[in-house]
């Protein structure tokens, strides 16, 4: 019986026994410091990061193009472009608030109205057809087959957000150098745009909003920053009747303004549960996606170039 007990034991796996582990094994593993290896993702983070910029180069170039034709035009045709692009924005937010039941025809007639305002006259008559769209509003909204507060609000939320903002894009365009200042908020907001995005992918550890939108970083936001002051400060290099500091200040105000646009963007998505806010641009979304931050860039550059002038 003993003979047997210890012939069992031979068969054994090491595996179930402490005994019969050390028996087979033949040596101890060698002890020492575990060294654990980074995995080798320097290379892929590179051609991530390429790719990237590549593809928001080619998405960028003939958006550039266009803004700068409307933009060095200016008059009519320009606030006929910015039109044609609320247009499209306005289409986009409202699609994506469906339910609401939004008022399109509201909208489309009061950013016409504005822009108009804007072209042919001031701050003035601008307040007056933006006092002039509510109730007009009004009477469109009854006419809907659902009439509701909540597509009353959605399109408000439109004419204020976009119609309001390109209004004053107008205004900026109008003011002396006004060409030469738009270009400059324009450079300085894809700049802080695109600093802020690569500055974040390489630096990014702190989140900034991971409720509204959880890829943006603290270091992300503060190098965007640095980029639009420094963008815009360079580009008044080359603008003789724009002073250092002033192209500073106005480099401050759209850095400050620029990220919030950005964010109130991102909210709007999320309430409406949606990534993009369209696909004018491919993977990278739509008219709104590429002008949240311009929208309010436009606005904070045109009260601060009016108190220069």
């Amino acid at each position: 019986m003993a003979t047997d007990r210890r012939s069992a034991g031979a068969r054994t796996p090491a595996g179930q026994s402490g005994r019969g582990r050390r028996r087979g094994s033949g040596r101890r593993p060698p002890r020492g410091p575990i060294v654990r290896r980074r995995p080798p993702r320097d290379r892929d983070q590179d051609d991530g990061l390429n790719s990237d910029l590549r593809a928001r180069l080619l998405a960028a170039v003939p958006a550039i193009a266009i803004a700068l034709f409307l933009v060095i035009e200016g008059g009519a045709i320009f606030a006929l472009g910015l039109f044609v692009l609320g247009c499209v924005c306005l289409h986009e937010l409202y699609g994506m608030f469906a339910r609401a039941h939004p008022v399109r025809l509201a909208g489309f007639v009061a950013l016409a109205g504005l822009l108009a305002a804007a072209l042919y006259g001031d701050q003035f008559q601008v307040l007056l057809v933006l006092a002039a769209t509510l109730p007009l509003l009004f009477g469109l909204t009854l006419l809907q087959p659902r009439p509701s507060v909540g597509g009353l609000s959605v399109t408000l939320l439109g004419i204020y957000w976009i119609g309001l903002a390109l209004a004053h894009a107008v205004l900026l365009r109008g003011l002396p150098h006004g060409l030469g200042i738009v270009i400059d908020v324009l450079v300085g907001t894809f700049l802080g745009d695109t600093g802020a995005y690569f500055g974040g992918r390489l630096f990014g550890k702190r989140p900034l909003a991971p409720t509204i939108s959880p890829n943006k970083t603290v270091e992300g936001l503060l190098i965007g920053m640095l980029c639009t002051v420094l963008g815009v400060w360079i580009a008044g290099r080359y603008q003789e009747w724009l002073p250092g500091t002033h192209a500073i200040v106005l480099g401050l105000g759209v850095a400050l303004v620029a990220p919030i646009g950005d964010l109130f963007e991102s909210f709007v998505k999320r309430e409406a549960r949606t990534k993009d806010s369209g696909g004018l641009f491919g993977a990278h979304g739509g008219a709104l996606d590429r002008l949240d931050a311009v929208l309010f860039a436009a606005v904070v550059g045109y009260y601060i170039w009016a108190a220069y002038s």
